[in-house]
């Protein structure tokens, strides 16, 4: 990931109703909201919602696609994952000790309860 795509995908998320739509839209993975439905829950207005969505996907947090006449959003996780790398790419120096309990930190709240537990 460049500089300027990281620094466009913080700007986006560096105002309250956007990065409450970006959390919101993660909780709704992988069906997505209709526009409607984000400003109703975020209590915003319609056009207001649309300027902000319009800027979640300019960053590429977002993607949109038509169904029938609603537009239904979903969180891009891959550009997501892509820009958690990227911050913790050279996470303490490359120190294992330092990194490994940030990375534990991440894990539970991605893990599957649908995985099978394979054997080592």
């Amino acid at each position: 990931m460049e500089n300027e795509t990281a620094i466009t995908a913080l700007a986006a998320l560096a105002q309250t109703t956007r990065l409450e739509t970006f959390r919101l839209l993660v909780k709704h993975e992988p069906n997505g909201l209709p526009a409607g439905e984000l400003a109703s829950a975020l209590d915003v207005p319609q056009n207001t919602m649309s300027a902000h969505l319009s800027t979640l996907s300019r960053a590429g947090l977002i993607k949109g696609e038509r169904q029938s006449r609603s537009i239904i959003y979903r969180a891009d996780l891959d550009a997501f994952r892509e820009l958690t790398l990227f911050m913790i790419k050279d996470c303490c120096g490359g120190s294992e000790e330092l990194c490994t309990p940030l990375i534990q930190s991440l894990t539970p709240c991605c893990t599957s309860k649908e995985q099978p537990d394979h054997p080592v």
